[in-house]
């Protein structure tokens, strides 16, 4: 089936949402880290609890906003991709590639 074949979709292709899942796992993976380290560095004695409390916090906001990043990335490549494949449409069909009035 070709790219032209197919219906219009918004839909990402799967590699970029691959793609968004990993950077979003690393950006968890990231901020997990620093949250851990952070409450490390300023405690003393016994840390265990808030160090992991810290590791879960800055994971959950690290991953959180790579995720609100990639979602609002991937639906503008699909509609990106959209847009262009209604004008290809559009020149194809002979038309000058105007919207009706």
């Amino acid at each position: 089936m070709s790219p032209r074949d197919r219906s219009l979709s918004a839909l990402p292709s799967v590699r970029a949402r691959i793609l968004a899942f990993v950077a979003i796992l690393a950006a968890g993976i990231a901020g997990g880290l620093i949250g851990y380290s952070f409450v490390k560095l300023q405690c003393h004695g016994s840390c265990a609890t808030p160090s992991g409390i810290g590791g879960l916090v800055g994971a959950v906001f690290g991953a959180g906003g790579v995720a609100i990043v990639s979602v609002l990335t991937l639906r503008a490549m699909g509609e990106w991709r959209r847009i262009k494949e209604e004008e290809l449409r559009a020149a194809g069909n002979g038309s000058d590639g105007a919207r009706p009035a």
